[in-house]
């Protein structure tokens, strides 16, 4: 059985501590200028300091971004690991 204090456990389950959405304009090698949908989400920063990386992805949304950062907040407290989840996304084709 997991001993997780409740204070710290309502946090988790309360959402993401800040999410940021902002369009990102790119000028390509071509010249063009593309703008990309790009999605930050800070998770709950109550046991420490922030950690994460970018994915970048065709079919990335908010909820893809979301999901990862509540599963690492909650390992990292069930290992006693004084991390926070910062996950973001950026929605392209990388491979164009």
């Amino acid at each position: 059985m997991l001993h997780l204090d409740q204070q710290i456990l309502a946090m988790f389950y309360a959402g993401p501590l800040r999410e940021f959405h902002f369009r990102l304009p790119v000028r390509m090698d071509d010249g063009s200028l593309r703008v990309f949908q790009v999605f930050a989400v800070q998770h709950n920063d109550a046991r420490g300091r922030t950690k994460g990386g970018i994915r970048f992805h065709p079919m990335r949304t908010i909820d893809t971004v979301r999901r990862p950062g509540d599963v690492d907040d909650l390992e990292w407290a069930v290992a006693d690991i004084r991390w926070a989840a910062v996950k973001g996304g950026v929605i392209v084709d990388p491979a164009t």
